[in-house]
């Protein structure tokens, strides 16, 4: 895996911070000696639709959806490890997070971000449903 795509809600204020965070950080080997490089489309854009048809685009402005360039698609928790793991620093949580004692904590992470997002008072994009504060 050499390149991910993010598609993120470029209308709520806590996907854009968690956007520009996750672009300033330094990218990680790939293991194959490359880096793990990302893109950035806004979520349920044109560009978006035209680049995964296939995809719920709806869906994919309540959670975070990064799509790997040999086709693999990542949603929620899973997104948002896959996200951590594609950089230098924080690539050992991503792995620890990953396993199967911490996916729980994973999850926790992910569903309490998205309340402070609910909780930023309605920075949701417009027609945002709200749903990524709920497991799913």
């Amino acid at each position: 895996m050499r390149e991910l795509t993010v598609l993120y809600d470029a209308h709520c204020g806590l996907c854009r911070r968690f956007k520009d965070w996750l672009a300033a950080q330094h990218p990680a080997p790939d293991g194959y000696g490359g880096v793990v490089r990302l893109r950035f489309v806004a979520a349920g854009s044109t560009d978006a639709r035209t680049l995964y048809p296939a995809l719920d685009h709806d869906a994919t402005l309540r959670d975070v959806t990064v799509i790997a360039d040999d086709g693999s698609v990542y949603v929620g928790d899973r997104a948002w490890i896959v996200c951590l793991w594609a950089t230098g620093e924080h690539r050992h949580t991503a792995v620890r997070l990953a396993s199967p004692a911490m996916r729980p904590v994973a999850r926790a992470i992910v569903q309490a971000a998205a309340g402070l997002r609910r909780m930023s008072g309605g920075d949701y994009a417009d027609g945002c449903d709200g749903q990524c504060d709920r497991e799913g």
